[in-house]
């Protein structure tokens, strides 16, 4: 019975009957035909006892197993790896069916591949989860085949595993690799100038042009007959909360990942920049109450807190309380500190309703607002309408779009800065913005 559950009769197998079928039905009407449909039938069942021969006799077989790593990266590419060796005597091909966790929703995974004897492989290819959790590996499936193909031999190897998912670390580490070779540029992380400093300079450098002229040491430049200008220290030690909001309107999907799934990944890379430049990191979450809270810290465990406390974040369908995040900000953020908080609005009126508690946060703090553009809408607004009910979908789409943009006059007019941006453009909007205030001495 494991012989007969193991054998899998291949495609080549039933074209080859179905040609002999064939040669049976022409035989009523061309006898001749007869003899050459008996001995056809003949070949493929000799061809076939062959194979099965070829593909059991020996006691070597085909090995295998999957390898990755042990957690895996939300929203990126990850590797997978089949480890394949062949010890047959002879060469292979192989069909590999690796039981994928459900999530990915894929029917007709497979691969092929052929080794020759003796031969050790490695199959790669790629996963790219949408969702944190748990991802459940099942078996991996070997079919493997002789050089006739007219039948396969499958080979089971019960891997069944657990792999979790979580926030976007392979993101985190490219931004730190550029970071430290100084290529953020490459990703759209523009260059920004110092504006401001505080009293203390590091050192005495000549003058390039783009320095500030206000810096310039006069004594030294009379020393050096030369301009000479001062390179002040960077504040540091300054607070950076990345704050989320867990509401219902953090549910919605961009490109199959959830607005709180982009936020998450986002805070995650700000948090490792804002470390590398040497400031304190802490965490907020909340909907209805703060449901996770972590002071900021640049001690080396904190990134792994992080990452740790935002692998279990999911949405609610309740809209988020507002209250209680200011009560927070005052009750738990005795310094002041640089706010980034993720949210988004679809309308001018949501912002308002919850307006009062930004301004009150941004009494004591700097508060970044940072929503998000409805890449859909934007779609709909570029297209050229054809008939009345686009001009009408078109028109509504505008509507919703201008309003967007209203909520961030609105909240600057306030103090309040704000971020719109399309979901995939988060980090790097992120990045900039918490550049470009670190440069300008803000907080």
């Amino acid at each position: 019975m494991r012989f007969l559950a193991s054998l899998y009769l291949n495609q080549r197998l039933y074209v080859a009957f179905l040609i002999n079928i064939a040669l049976f039905v022409f035989a009523y009407s061309f006898p001749i035909l007869l003899g050459v449909a008996e001995i056809t039938f003949l070949v493929i069942i000799v061809l076939v006892f062959i194979d099965i021969f070829l593909l059991y006799s020996s006691k070597e077989k085909l090995v295998g197993f999957r390898k990755c790593s042990d957690k895996l990266s939300n929203g990126d590419i990850n590797n997978i790896y089949i480890h394949l060796e062949n010890r047959y005597d002879f060469t292979i091909s192989v069909k590999i069916i690796d039981e994928l966790p459900v999530q990915f929703q894929y029917r007709d995974f497979s691969i092929q591949a052929t080794l020759v004897k003796g031969e050790k492989k490695i199959i790669r290819y790629e996963l790219q989860p949408k969702k944190r959790g748990e991802y459940h590996f099942g078996t991996l499936n070997l079919y493997a085949s002789s050089s006739i193909g007219l039948v396969a031999r499958r080979l089971r190897y019960s891997q069944d595993m657990m792999v979790p998912v979580y926030p976007a670390f392979l993101q985190l580490k490219q931004y730190e690799l550029l970071a430290i070779s100084n290529r953020l540029v490459d990703i759209g992380i523009k260059k920004i100038r110092k504006l401001g400093h505080n009293m203390e300079f590091e050192q005495i450098k000549e003058y390039v042009p783009g320095d500030d002229i206000r810096t310039i040491n006069w004594k030294a430049t009379a020393r050096n007959n030369g301009l000479m200008v001062n390179h002040y220290q960077d504040e540091k030690s300054q607070q950076v909360y990345s704050v989320i909001d867990k509401g219902r309107n953090m549910k919605m999907p961009f490109d199959k990942l959830s607005l709180l799934d982009y936020a998450i990944n986002a805070s995650l890379v700000i948090s490792r920049i804002a470390l590398l430049k040497d400031d304190k990191v802490g965490l907020l979450t909340f909907n209805k109450k703060v449901s996770s809270f972590l002071p900021a810290s640049k001690v080396n465990r904190q990134m792994h807190r992080i990452i740790e406390t935002l692998y279990n974040q999911k949405t609610a369908y309740r809209e988020s309380d507002m209250e209680k995040l200011y009560i927070a900000t005052r009750r738990r953020m005795s310094q002041r500190s640089l706010i980034l908080f993720y949210t988004n609005f679809e309308s001018l009126s949501s912002m308002r309703r919850q307006l009062p508690y930004f301004r009150r946060i941004a009494t004591n703090h700097l508060l970044v607002v940072i929503f998000f553009r409805n890449t859909e809408l934007q779609q709909l607004i570029d297209k050229k309408a054809a008939n009345v009910e686009d001009i009408y979908l078109k028109t509504i789409a505008e509507k919703f779009d201008y309003e967007k943009k209203q909520i961030v006059k609105e909240l600057k007019q306030y103090g309040i800065q704000a971020i719109l941006t399309a979901p995939e453009d988060l980090t790097v909007n992120s990045i900039n913005k918490y550049l470009e205030i670190k440069s300008r001495g803000l907080v």
